[in-house]
């Protein structure tokens, strides 16, 4: 099956060092300074890794800062207990997370009165609604 260059997707790699300690892990990414998180499994931390990498690329491009070039994983020094290893992401996935869109909707006069006078804020009260709906 053939198919064509704009169905792959563009991943970005960063190389890691994962340290075990206490039972659990955590990982920093040697070339992003304050990119860390951490886990109580290896599987949970590699997939923490993988958005924590995601969340600070995209808000770096938000920033208008260019990301720095990832180091060669085989020139990543690592101490007891820590191994080094590639993690990927796909930082569309994120800028799309992060990016505010803008919805009409409808509500009756009355509610949206009673609201105006509470200085409600519609969309912090829609996303905390729509994120309780979504959780059940």
């Amino acid at each position: 099956m053939k198919g064509n260059r704009s169905d792959f997707i563009m991943l970005t790699i960063y190389p890691a060092v994962f340290h075990q300690e206490d039972g659990a892990f955590w990982v920093d990414f040697p070339d992003l300074e304050g990119c860390q998180t951490y886990g109580e499994t290896l599987q949970e931390t590699m997939a923490l890794a993988q958005e924590a990498l995601g969340l600070y690329l995209a808000s770096l491009e938000e920033a208008g800062t260019t990301a720095p070039t990832a180091t060669e994983i085989k020139k990543i020094i690592t101490p007891e207990n820590a191994f080094a290893t590639l993690v990927s992401c796909n930082v569309d996935h994120y800028r799309r997370k992060t990016k505010a869109i803008k919805k009409t909707l409808s509500i009756p006069e009355w509610l949206n009165e009673e609201a105006e006078k509470r200085h409600i804020n519609f969309s912090s009260v829609l996303q905390n609604a729509l994120k309780q709906e979504l959780a059940k």
